[in-house]
């Protein structure tokens, strides 16, 4: 029966189309169905932006008509999850996906589905790829190109292939090519550090003299690409390499850290030196202030990033965040108390953080989005709760999203409700706490006193801090 319904609703679909070819201006249709679905409605963007929201019928499916069609990506969001559609005119495209594994599940069909399934089918494979990159890069520089050339030609012929046998547009294969051409380079910038690690001085200078060839011809300012998640890899990975060799050619530090406050200057000088298009230009340096800021242990060293950001920047909202966050982060020094926040727990009933803090508290947090964090720091958390009974560990989910979606997701997974908790302001409480990264964990004493905002459950630290927590 399932099988009967898509195949009418494609029906009515292809017979849609075929009779809006006449109309002015390009479209494409967009529809599908929504397994164990997370909200009743998909949001649909194109370059950030928000084009409209769309309900899910009592079916839990939808179909769109996109009017004056823009070729390119368009993202899809349900839930805390994303993913991104190739659109070109006359597509109908159809998907089926299931909540519980986003990603994994997605399936296209219709016209346009060939090159989506190939492009979804490449997202999931470079996944596994870049966990054999990071493998590689214990190799030497000549064995290491050798295997990840070796891999970009069977990506080439895969393509090859791919164009042979489907009907293909030249914008499906320039970024189809691009995706792979940057995934490549992006092996390449993170080599050096992987293999060599950030204190080694002579890691540049012992490649090989043609290792970075390529860099002669590429693009800082390709606004179109920066919707292709291999472009902006590429584009970060490569500057942390730029500012490295910049800054060991000055420092006199003998042991380097990501989080030093004359290379991270360095990577936003170089940002701002060799990227002109603005909009490129501040991506790049709003995601490595953030990463700064979030990172970095000694918040004196905030308002000189901050500085160097402001100077930079012309996007009026991302100034305003990293002011913000600046504010918040300082607001977070160990000694400072404990922020009280309004929550919600499973039952929907209002409470604050300090009803909660009665005994060394770690607070920690998790999102639909990221959810295999959400599974790992559950798990964890449930070994670390019997090696420390003296602590209360907090979970706090940050989405946007009623108490049944919260609440059923808890209970799919076997997780206990207990100590489980959403903000009733989230977007308010997520600038207050500055939760980002997601792996951050904060660590409170008795008396709601910050002892650490910036901890993670998952380093090799870790428990040397809670067993410091319950000596105090």
């Amino acid at each position: 029966m399932r099988i009967l319904s898509c195949c009418i609703i494609i029906g009515v679909l292809l017979f849609a189309c075929q009779n809006d070819i006449k109309e002015a201006g390009e479209h494409a249709y967009l529809g599908g169905e929504i397994i164990n679905p997370n909200d009743d409605f998909i949001t649909l963007l194109k370059s950030n932006k928000v084009l409209d929201t769309i309900k899910l019928d009592n079916n839990n499916r939808f179909l769109y008509k996109i009017n004056d069609l823009e070729s390119g990506f368009y993202t899809f969001s349900h839930g805390s999850e994303i993913q991104m559609v190739l659109l070109e005119p006359n597509d109908s495209i159809m998907l089926r996906l299931n909540t519980f594994d986003f990603d994994e599940s997605i399936a296209y069909s219709g016209p346009g589905a060939q090159k989506n399934n190939y492009f979804i089918n490449e997202f999931l494979q470079n996944e596994i790829i870049e966990k054999e990159i990071f493998k590689l890069c214990q190799l030497d520089p000549a064995a290491f190109e050798i295997q990840i050339d070796e891999i970009k030609e069977k990506k080439n012929k895969a393509l090859r292939d791919f164009i042979n046998k489907n009907k293909t547009s030249a914008l499906f294969k320039e970024i189809a090519e691009a995706n792979i051409n940057y995934n490549y380079y992006s092996s390449k910038e993170i080599y050096p550090i992987i293999n060599y690690g950030y204190n080694n001085k002579t890691v540049i200078k012992d490649l090989p003299k043609e290792f970075y060839s390529y860099r002669k011809d590429v693009d800082y300012n390709k606004e179109g690409y920066l919707e292709y998640l291999s472009y902006n890899s590429f584009l970060r990975s490569n500057f942390n390499n730029l500012s490295l060799e910049k800054h060991l050619d000055h420092s006199r530090e003998n042991h380097f850290s990501i989080t030093s406050t004359c290379y991270n200057i360095d990577k936003l000088n170089l940002i701002d030196s060799l990227v002109s298009n603005q909009t490129i230009k501040n991506d790049l340096l709003f995601y490595f202030t953030m990463s700064f800021l979030t990172k970095n242990k000694d918040v004196e060293n905030n308002e000189t990033i901050k500085k160097s950001f402001l100077s930079k920047s012309t996007d009026n909202k991302n100034n305003e965040i990293i002011s913000n966050l600046t504010i918040a982060l300082n607001n977070l020094k160990p000694g400072e108390k404990f922020p009280n926040i309004n929550l919600v727990n499973s039952q929907n009933s209002d409470l604050t953080f300090n009803s909660l803090i009665k005994r060394p508290t770690a607070v920690y947090f998790w999102s639909h989005k990221f959810f295999e964090h959400f599974k790992d720091s559950h798990n964890k958390v449930n070994e670390l709760k019997i090696k420390y009974p003296e602590i209360d560990f907090i979970a706090v989910n940050i989405d946007k999203q009623n108490i049944k979606t919260f609440e059923k997701t808890l209970k799919s997974n076997r997780f206990s409700d207990k100590n489980e908790f959403q903000f009733k302001n989230p977007e308010e409480s997520m600038h207050t706490l500055a939760i980002y990264p997601m792996t951050k964990v904060i660590i409170i004493d008795k008396d709601h006193i910050i002892v650490n905002s910036n901890a993670n459950m998952f380093s090799s630290n870790f428990e040397e801090q809670l067993l410091g927590l319950i000596s105090r």
